[in-house]
């Protein structure tokens, strides 16, 4: 039983499936907090561009015997290659039918993610002889990670419900919530990037890690959940509702995981507790909303 659980979670995380249901969760988030009613096409587009994305990051890297052995996750991509490889298609596929439905605007935003997804993946830039991508430019990797969320999970889902609805969202609610994802997209992804800055360093990847050490990294982390926080308490005025407890929470939590990730070194740990605070978020705000 033990085996056949440990063979679906594998599948569930690695084939980016897990990190994608975040997506369309952080999606659920924002319609939750601007009170808009949630668009499955908006959804599903959050879930599948996803995907793509991730899968497609992964599979035109070519790595070494030694790095398919020392990471769980790059071995179980490629010695299911095929698999990942139809998954891709399948993302390919319904994205090519969700563009067309969406709305002028909506793809515009999308193309423009697309673009900084295609150059932060490919090296498509060139100093002299040496060709690198946007993550290989200094301290960008971490930004530009962060930005592409913040604006698919937030701004794409407003621009496309505007589309078909006279209200509009101000301003001001759509910048704060903006920064608020931003904020906490970063301060999730810098352990990561903490895992890896040893590998990073062999790459010359100039991140924050590599840049300024582990334990200031960490401190990093800290600071943008608190600032993430304070927006959040300024969010519409709302002040101490049942969407800040449950979001605070969660913030809260998810401090104290990227605390305990100083020791904790497994894979699991990241690519299921940390990517699972995006769930978790949508998770809180039902169950607070449900009882409050």
């Amino acid at each position: 039983m033990t085996k056949y659980l440990r063979q679906s979670l594998d599948f569930l995380i690695f084939s980016n499936i897990f990190i994608s249901l975040g997506a369309a969760a952080q999606g659920l988030v924002t319609y939750h907090l601007l009170d808009l009613k949630p668009s499955g096409l908006v959804l599903g587009f959050l879930f599948f561009s996803t995907l793509l994305t991730y899968n497609f990051s992964i599979l035109i890297q070519k790595p070494s015997e030694k790095q398919k052995k020392a990471y769980k996750r790059v071995n179980w991509i490629f010695s299911h290659y095929r698999l990942n490889v139809s998954i891709t298609l399948i993302a390919i596929l319904a994205l090519i039918a969700l563009f067309f439905l969406l709305s002028f605007g909506a793809q515009i935003l999308i193309v423009f993610l697309g673009i900084l997804s295609i150059g932060y993946a490919l090296p498509l830039f060139s100093v002299g002889k040496r060709r690198f991508g946007l993550r290989n430019i200094p301290g960008l990797k971490l930004f530009l990670i962060a930005l592409v969320w913040a604006l698919s999970s937030v701004v794409l889902p407003v621009i496309e419900y505007q589309k078909n609805h006279v209200s509009i969202v101000s301003h001001q609610d759509l910048i704060i919530l903006l920064a608020k994802r931003f904020l906490f997209i970063v301060a999730i992804t810098i352990p990561f990037d903490i895992r890896d800055m040893f590998q990073d360093k062999s790459y010359n990847l100039k991140t924050i890690p590599t840049v300024f050490g582990e334990k200031n990294a960490y401190l990093f982390c800290q600071m943008m959940l608190v600032s993430s926080l304070g927006l959040l308490f300024l969010f519409r005025g709302n002040g101490f509702n049942a969407d800040f407890f449950a979001l605070a929470i969660t913030i809260i939590l998810t401090g104290w995981l990227i605390f305990k990730s100083k020791w904790e070194k497994n894979e699991y740990y990241y690519f299921f507790f940390l990517d699972g605070t995006l769930i978790l978020q949508f998770v809180m705000l039902f169950l607070f909303n449900f009882i409050w």
